[in-house]
């Protein structure tokens, strides 16, 4: 008997969880450093208040999140900001990997983690969609 894709479970937290230590571990010295204590976390979905808050209906819309103060905006003599993070959703990464079969999943899991990591660093959408540009030519 062939086995098929269909022969294998769906990647799980945890296994979106060593996929996204390693591209981070992969990402260049300076923009890991960069990056310093940003906590990566790995949830199925946002949660509906996150969801409400962002003004998304459909939770599949939502890959990634950062949480908290960007580095260039911190106040070293104010109060310590709250830990920064990164989410990843693992079921809408699956979702738009499926729909996409165009790359890897380790691929989507690195460039939403970098987009993240992007907005942990003070980038605006534009400005990382700038920098991918730039990269891809």
């Amino acid at each position: 008997m062939t086995e098929t894709w269909t022969d294998w479970p769906a990647p799980s937290l945890d296994d979106f969880a060593t996929l996204a230590r390693r591209a981070f571990d992969d990402l260049p010295d300076l923009f890991r450093q960069a990056a310093g204590e940003v906590v990566i976390r790995i949830d199925d979905f946002a949660d509906d208040q996150t969801l409400d808050d962002l003004g998304i209906e459909d939770p599949f819309g939502l890959t990634g999140l950062y949480s908290g103060v960007d580095i260039g905006r911190r106040d070293a003599m104010g109060p310590a900001a709250e830990p920064s993070r990164v989410f990843l959703y693992r079921r809408p990464i699956l979702d738009e990997w499926c729909e996409r079969g165009d790359v890897g999943l380790y691929e989507l899991i690195a460039h939403v983690l970098i987009h993240e990591i992007g907005h942990h660093l003070g980038l605006s959408d534009d400005d990382i969609d700038a920098i991918e540009d730039a990269a891809g030519d």
